[in-house]
């Protein structure tokens, strides 16, 4: 597997991690390098798709920073590539990298609203909102062709099972025919995540995220079928997009986002040495400045996993940017709550040989 000195510039085009640190499992975690500087033309990385048939789709969470308690995740790895991405380390699980690997080692699982299909119908199944997109992006590249994110959702629509989904993908357009009879009924809604209006800072955090205007677009689309969008400002950078929080809520309301909210960067395990490195590489000016805010807010670490902590740090910078989000939303009149999606009409449709009632 390469290392940092083996990964150049040139071939890692596109894509956001600066280096392929084999994962924390990895038995065989070796650095070779014979001290020689050879330049030569290589390709660029390619994103390789593998195949899962998961036992189950549901994940259920416990967190109380978190406003669901059970998640569905089409693929694992996401081709889109934000180096501050949360989820990069999940990927040292399946024996992969958290960096390079992340991007281009992505696992499908093409029979997930199959395996669905029966968690929901189960008899001891209790019907809340499914998220969708908290861990990868269903509408990352892939989905164009797999359309796994899709299947799932035609299925959620035959239950009238209630859906949230969080995206920076602009494909989430071409599932509008759902979505919008879905949001009728008081099943669907979405959030969509920008970090900057920046385009060329966005194209460097995020090298394969539709542009920021592309997805204010999409969420003029969705507010335009009648489906409610959340602007997120997620995550917030300290000394690098914090100054843009009122700009990217008011072009969010512009767009007809009704609601708002807001994270702060935060940088687990493997994502806090990957971080530092793209800083290094493409914000070396201000990484030193980006580093010491984010310790100040973490008691001197780079990152504090405390539940109540981790989505927004502590401290008078924190409280800040709380302060900046309250007002410029209140403002702009994006503080309410979206309503509660219903459950109350979920159902378990007739299946082929299933027994119909007389009455």
């Amino acid at each position: 597997m390469e290392q940092v000195r083996g990964i150049d510039q040139k071939r890692r085009k596109a894509r956001g991690a600066v280096s392929n640190t084999p994962g924390r499992f990895d038995k065989n975690r070796v650095e070779v390098w014979d001290g020689w500087e050879i330049e030569e033309d290589r390709p660029g990385f390619a994103t390789i798709v593998e195949d899962e048939v998961p036992r189950s789709l549901i994940n259920y969470v416990t967190s109380p920073d978190l406003p669901f308690d059970r998640s569905i995740n089409p693929y694992r790895g996401c081709e889109h590539g934000c180096i501050y991405c949360f989820a990069r380390p999940a990927h040292a699980y399946l024996g992969y990298s958290a960096g390079l690997d992340f991007e281009t080692r992505l696992i499908a699982r093409p029979r997930a609203a199959e395996v669905l299909r029966r968690e929901l119908s189960a008899k001891r199944y209790k019907v809340a909102p499914i998220a969708i997109g908290t861990n990868t992006d269903p509408y990352q590249p892939v989905e164009r062709d797999r359309r796994i994110t899709r299947g799932c959702l035609e299925l959620l629509r035959t239950f009238n099972h209630p859906v949230a989904i969080v995206t920076k993908g602009a494909l989430i357009e071409r599932d509008i025919d759902i979505l919008a009879p879905m949001a009728a009924d008081g099943l669907a809604r979405v959030g969509i995540s920008i970090t900057t209006l920046d385009p060329e800072l966005a194209r460097r955090m995020e090298p394969r995220a539709p542009s920021p205007a592309r997805r204010l677009a999409a969420v003029r689309r969705l507010v335009e079928a009648g489906v409610p969008v959340r602007l997120m400002v997620s995550p917030v950078v300290p000394g690098l997009t914090d100054h843009e929080l009122e700009a990217i809520l008011a072009a969010g309301r512009e767009m007809g986002a009704e609601t708002a909210s807001w994270i702060m960067l935060r940088l687990p395990r493997e994502v806090s040495e990957l971080w530092q490195e793209w800083l290094a590489e493409h914000e070396p000016g201000r990484a030193e400045k980006v580093m010491a805010r984010l310790r100040e807010m973490h008691g001197g670490r780079d990152y504090d996993p405390r539940w109540g902590h981790r989505m927004r740090g502590e401290g008078r910078y924190a409280e800040m940017i709380g302060q900046r989000f309250r007002a410029a939303a209140k403002r702009l009149g994006m503080n309410g709550d979206a309503p509660d999606l219903r459950c109350d009409l979920f159902a378990v449709p007739p299946q082929a040989g299933d027994q119909l009632s007389l009455f």
